[in-house]
């Protein structure tokens, strides 16, 4: 895959901001900006966006090789119930798979649990006659009579969008196409979605959920898409969209119309591989992605420079410290923990009279009150802007001011008086907790993958993240970490070093006693061909790798290991492979159990070179002081009371320049505090790198 025009778009829509990096493929150098998300329609701010970066580079678009978009419109229409008239059919007997999900509580203590209001009302989800044996041989015919009527009353009650799925569908795919068919013909502007192209796995309900998510946000995709091709057409490009998917790879648009379900999490993502590719380049074994934005905070465990990959993932948490108590979404997702704690998180007094920060987000429209555009209610952001961490005058690199006066009034109205606090306690007082809240996370976060944080490094990106990072990192007893330039827009740096790719699995479920290389090998070869077409399609003539992988569990098991499989591999070396595998991550294994693989997967992707990516920083040694913008008061932690911070330019910053806490690093897009004690120096490659101090040994 080679790119002939010198530029290429990156743009992460975001709850609050949408971020753009144009890298310049012929200098390695990139320009960043953020606009306002318009929710009414997230693609106005993209062409806000592409408006803005032409006054600067007139005319870029036409010279663009590709745009990569990644955008939260997929789990924000599902959280906010905002989709589409969706129906379900299913296979006589089971239409309340979503409610009956797995019949197991996730809390067995709390006999009065909730879950989430499943996507389809019990009306729409509707019933077929037909039946398959779990090995896909057909026990009853399709009622095609029937069925054709049940999509002449689905129609007729307004459905926009039907998910399919039948019992052992992904065993055996005719019934499900011949609804399909039936669809095509009576109904051909209903979407479709059929669970043996979206899931074709094993485990009713969460093939169920995740094709019900898909056929949910099916067509608000279709015309999100439509509109986006639209406003970039107009603006003089005309080639080159890929979409973002959760797993990290970019894909064609048609894909991600036939399968909006695999953009769950596909801003998100973008931080993610950025921050992989960060710690390659510095060395790093383990790296902590801390990804905090303007409605909520994203963290991921990068080992060994390798994003770990997830097929359970859960959206929509009624409870977002329990599993079990979401939806799930059966896709290939970068396992990313996500709570609602961002800049625009609402700081409000609970039932208990205690302080409480989010997950409410007063988001874009109205804002934090400082924006001046209507809110009312104290944020995150209006904490930070009290506590003198980011400049009023300095926002968005001096694009949008800042009101501090109608910010302390309503710190003090809303959060100060009711809790008999000073403005500047209260602003501590929101900071601090939403620091706990997401230390709380990640600690548990990290448990479940079997991480240790003792040799960590935080990546701290996004507009907010910085901010906050000293103290969330000292939490989590982290010594180190780092801020990348263009940390405001990371996610959307990330997008230009995806690559194209795409997986997909099947369910077959083989003894290891009982199958050889030959046997493995055919069947991988059927996921291969089927994923080529569309790595074709969105790179057409390039070249495709293909990795495998297989979920694989000791006989009996519900769950199973995710397990890479090397090409040619014999039984004995999967068998190996696995048991290393459970041994890293429960501490034991079994030698005498039979092992079975329930699903087969690969992940195709086109072969290139990492794009480059350079820093436009002095190599060698320097001192800050060219850097030095002034100083202005700031909260210390430690001593509870503002003292002087010195301010710095991180666009001014040469490599190897050193300074010392209590210190303000700002750029455009987003502002570095590093309290008392930390140590900073400036990486070759222009990261700033903190040491972390203990506070308490060092003078104010």
């Amino acid at each position: 895959m080679t790119f002939d025009l010198p530029f290429r778009l990156g743009c992460d829509i975001g709850g609050t901001f949408t971020d753009f990096v144009l890298l310049n493929q012929n200098t390695g150098r990139f320009e960043v900006h953020k606009t306002l998300t318009t929710p009414h329609d997230p693609s106005e701010a993209v062409e806000n966006g592409v408006i803005a970066l032409q006054q600067t580079h007139n005319g870029f678009l036409a010279e663009t090789e590709n745009v990569i978009h990644g955008t939260t419109l997929v789990i924000n229409a599902v959280i906010e119930r905002k989709g589409a008239a969706t129906a379900i059919i299913a296979t006589k007997g089971f239409r309340d798979s979503l409610e009956m999900r797995r019949e197991i509580r996730y809390d067995i203590y709390d006999i009065g649990a909730v879950y989430p209001t499943p996507l389809v009302d019990r009306p729409f989800r509707r019933e077929v006659s037909e039946r398959l044996y779990s090995d896909g041989r057909i026990r009853q015919e399709l009622d095609t009579d029937a069925a054709r009527q049940v999509f002449d009353e689905l129609a007729a009650q307004g459905v926009e969008s039907v998910a399919i799925c039948l019992l052992h569908a992904y065993a055996n795919p005719e019934h499900e196409r011949a609804l399909e068919a039936i669809a095509t013909e009576t109904h051909p502007e209903m979407a479709v979605s059929l669970s043996s192209d979206v899931m074709p796995e094993i485990k009713e309900f969460e093939r169920t959920s995740t094709t019900t998510v898909n056929a949910y946000v099916k067509p608000l995709m279709a015309r999100y898409v439509k509109r986006l091709e639209e406003r970039l057409a107009a603006r003089g490009f005309d080639r080159g969209l890929f979409m973002m998917l959760s797993g990290g790879g970019i894909i064609a648009p048609e894909t991600a119309r036939q399968f909006p379900v695999r953009m769950i999490e596909s801003g998100p993502v973008g931080g993610a591989l950025a921050a992989a590719q960060l710690g390659r380049q510095a060395g790093l074994r383990d790296v902590v992605m801390f990804d905090m934005g303007g409605t909520t905070a994203k963290s991921c465990l990068i080992r060994d420079g390798v994003m770990p990959i997830s097929t359970e993932y859960e959206v929509d948490r009624v409870h977002r410290f329990k599993k079990g108590s979401g939806t799930p979404v059966g896709v290939p997702t970068v396992d990313i923990i996500e709570i609602g704690a961002g800049g625009g998180s609402i700081a409000s007094i609970n039932e208990m009279g205690l302080l409480q920060v989010g997950p409410l987000s007063a988001g874009a429209d109205p804002g934090p009150i400082c924006y001046g555009l209507s809110g009312t209610k104290p944020t995150v952001t209006d904490a930070d802007l009290l506590l003198g961490y980011l400049d009023p005058s300095y926002f968005l690199g001096g694009k949008m001011d800042l009101d501090l006066g109608e910010t302390e009034a309503g710190i003090a109205r809303e959060i100060g008086e009711p809790l008999g606090f000073s403005v500047l306690q209260a602003a501590w007082g929101i900071h601090e907790v939403v620091n706990e809240n997401m230390a709380a996370a990640i600690r548990m976060y990290v448990t479940e993958m079997g991480g240790d944080l003792n040799n960590a490094t935080v990546v701290a990106i996004g507009g907010a993240g910085p901010v906050h990072a000293d103290s969330f990192a000292r939490k989590l007893g982290v010594k180190r970490l780092i801020m990348p330039r263009g940390a405001g827009v990371y996610s959307a740096l990330g997008f230009l070093v995806a690559p194209v790719s795409y997986e997909i699995s099947r369910t077959r479920i083989l003894s290891l006693n009982d199958t050889d290389a030959a046997r493995l090998g055919d069947l991988f070869k059927e996921l291969e061909d089927a994923a080529t077409p569309v790595i074709e399609a969105a790179a057409p003539g390039a070249s495709i790798g293909f990795n495998r992988i297989a979920d694989i569990c000791y006989l009996g098991q519900g769950s199973a290991v995710r397990v890479a499989i090397p090409d040619n591999a014999d039984p004995e070396v999967i068998a190996a492979r696995f048991l290393d595998e459970y041994r890293s991550r429960y501490g034991a294994s079994y030698d005498d159990l039979d092992i079975q693989i329930v699903t087969l997967r690969i992940t195709a992707t086109v072969q290139q070179e990492q794009t480059a990516i350079a820093l436009p920083f002095t190599e060698g040694g320097g001192d800050a002081a060219a850097a030095l913008k002034g100083e202005r008061m700031a909260f210390a932690p430690d001593l509870r009371e503002m003292v002087p911070h010195k301010v710095y330019a991180m666009d001014k910053l040469p490599a190897g320049a050193r300074l010392t806490g209590p210190a303000i690093v700002e750029e455009e897009s987003s502002t570095l505090v590093v309290a008392r004690g930390g140590r900073v120096e400036v990486d070759a490659r222009g990261w700033i790198v903190v040491e972390l101090g203990d506070a308490q040994k060092e003078g104010p």
